[in-house]
């Protein structure tokens, strides 16, 4: 975002979960939010692929992004306890991306992206993997991502995700379509 931009983006701390739990709610429609400890587990694991929008002159969080170094063929599990990071990821998985009602056409999904993006260059791996829930295909369609082939193993861990889910890869050097 510009320097004249209303909103920061910074690094996710645990004081965060509260408001990320409160985005959480009121963007996720059709599967059960992610827990506290959940999304503790998550930031604890990979702080430096965590990220948090607020506003300059409003209190409070407006969107957030968690990301982690995973297994393409094995995405996390919704609501687990534990997060442990496998020894040799092979893609950096968005894990979710949401942005409050009151923020949404701000750019902040857009910025956050980018970071998410700039972080995955940076990190000397291949491709990003994601699930897109809520009909959300066609939004990551623009930032790369595409469908990819499933196995019976990854079929079955996606049906925990709810209806309406497609698991997308990006590899790098992927043109934009935003």
């Amino acid at each position: 975002m510009s320097s004249s931009s209303p909103y920061l983006i910074r690094p996710m701390q645990p004081a965060d979960l509260a408001e990320v739990l409160r985005i959480q709610a009121a963007c996720f429609t059709e599967l059960v939010p992610e827990s506290e400890a959940s999304l503790a587990a998550k930031l604890q694991a990979a702080p430096e692929h965590c990220w948090v929008a607020e506003g300059t002159s409003t209190a409070g969080l407006v969107a957030y992004l968690f990301a982690l170094p995973w297994r393409a063929e094995s995405p996390p599990p919704l609501d687990a306890l534990e997060c442990v990071l496998p020894e040799q990821p092979d893609c950096l998985y968005l894990h979710d991306l949401s942005v409050d009602p009151r923020a949404r056409g701000t750019g902040l999904a857009q910025a956050l992206v980018q970071r998410f993006l700039a972080r995955l260059e940076a990190s000397g791996l291949d491709r990003a993997c994601l699930i897109a829930v809520q009909n959300s295909a066609a939004f990551w369609g623009r930032w790369g991502f595409l469908p990819s082939p499933l196995g019976p193993d990854l079929a079955a861990k996606l049906r925990s995700y709810g209806p309406n889910v497609d698991y997308l890869e990006r590899r790098m050097g992927v043109a934009l379509s935003i």
